[in-house]
């Protein structure tokens, strides 16, 4: 299975080249269009803002593209800022348009917690993963052999919010408010946290994704 990895210039693209390899697929990254216009499975990592990473994904000509291959039904993952992009627009350091693959937006995680006492932004560090949208399980979704409260590893400043909350895969906690830590839609789908530094779990995200990508080829 040959895994294409989108390369924009924002993205930490080695540790995701080897948590694919790890399951023996074939990872190829790439910012030519014709490579990920013959894709059948695309990752979109990313790490840093979201007005950089639409930016450099505007300067390679690649959104109209990514958004083609979505609505192909081509699976697509988004890692972190990769997941973020995915959804309509973000309004960190103004507001940006987005791929518009999942409807919503991306906010700064509010300066203090539920109790109104200050919290620590940027959320960083492992924290736990809670099914979404009214889900019992992660059954049939790239979380499927994650275990309810199974952790990962956060680093984000600015959270993703589903207009439709049955597109909330997973959640965690941060602040004592639910923060979105995963998104579905159809063969669209993203991890806030990096699978890719998360152990065991991450792993298992990894090989699911491989595994779905399979299926619908």
């Amino acid at each position: 299975m040959k895994i294409t990895v989108i390369d924009y210039g924002l993205s930490n693209l080695l540790s995701v080249q080897r948590g694919f390899e790890h399951f023996g697929a074939e990872v190829e990254i790439t910012g030519e269009h014709d490579k990920i216009l013959e894709a059948k499975a695309l990752v979109l990592p990313g790490v840093g803002a979201f007005k950089d990473g639409m930016a450099g994904l505007s300067a390679l000509e690649l959104t109209p593209i990514i958004r083609k291959k979505a609505i192909e039904g081509v699976p697509l993952l988004g890692i972190c800022l990769g997941m973020q992009m995915l959804f309509d627009e973000s309004d960190e350091f103004g507001v940006h348009k987005g791929l518009g693959l999942l409807p919503g937006r991306v906010e700064l995680i509010p300066q203090t917690d539920a109790l109104g006492q200050r919290q620590h932004v940027p959320h960083i560090g492992w924290n736990n993963l809670y099914p979404g949208g009214g889900r019992n399980n992660f059954d049939g979704t790239i979380l499927q052999e994650v275990a309810d409260g199974a952790q990962a590893y956060f680093v984000h400043s600015y959270e993703a919010k589903p207009q439709n909350p049955q597109n909330r895969l997973a959640d965690t906690i941060y602040g004592g408010r639910k923060v979105c830590a995963a998104a579905l839609n159809g063969n669209v789908m993203g991890c806030q946290f990096h699978p890719e530094k998360s152990g065991e779990v991450g792993l298992k995200i990894i090989k699911q994704f491989i595994v779905l990508a399979k299926a619908f080829f």
